[in-house]
């Protein structure tokens, strides 16, 4: 099995994780900081806003499972790329919306998704999301992991017996 990764940022990182761990051919996801120049950055640092990171979700997927662009689509659909360093009550570059590619396939797919959906008008707004490729993905402390599933708040969706 070949497993791919894929990197995103859209927000406060609990939620997002939650979204996409829950999607058939996920094989795990991971909570943390890119996009940023300081090494090995603590969550009270990147809540200061001057590292530089986002608060993102590192995705393991197996390719044969879920595509890329199935990815793409959640992401697009778990936050508002529309609003600059926000989402929602969370204010700062580090809620962001960003795609962080590993690939140049991923870059294309980031980039032609992005566009469809700018042509589409779906969000009203021009999108804001950086597309650009993925730096150092420094994992969050422990507590941050699965944050909803360890609070009871989070579930995924009853799917129907293969």
């Amino acid at each position: 099995m070949a497993i791919e990764r894929a990197t995103f940022a859209a927000g406060c990182f609990w939620g997002v994780e939650e979204s996409f761990r829950c999607v058939p051919g996920v094989i795990s996801t991971r909570v943390g900081y890119t996009g940023g120049h300081k090494e090995n950055p603590t969550y009270e640092e990147v809540c200061t806003d001057t590292t530089g990171h986002a608060e993102a979700v590192e995705v393991l997927f197996d390719p044969d499972r879920v595509s890329y662009d199935d990815l793409l689509g959640v992401f697009w659909g778990c936050h508002d790329p529309t609003t600059p360093n926000r989402q929602g009550p969370d204010v700062g570059s580090q809620y962001r919306s960003a795609i962080f590619f590993h690939t140049p396939e991923q870059e294309k797919a980031a980039r032609a998704s992005k566009e469809r959906l700018e042509r589409a008008g779906r969000f009203g707004a021009p999108i804001v999301t950086e597309i650009v490729p993925a730096q150092t993905f420094w994992e969050a402390e422990e507590y941050h992991q699965q944050y909803l599933l360890k609070r009871g708040a989070g579930r995924c969706p009853a799917r129907p017996a293969p």
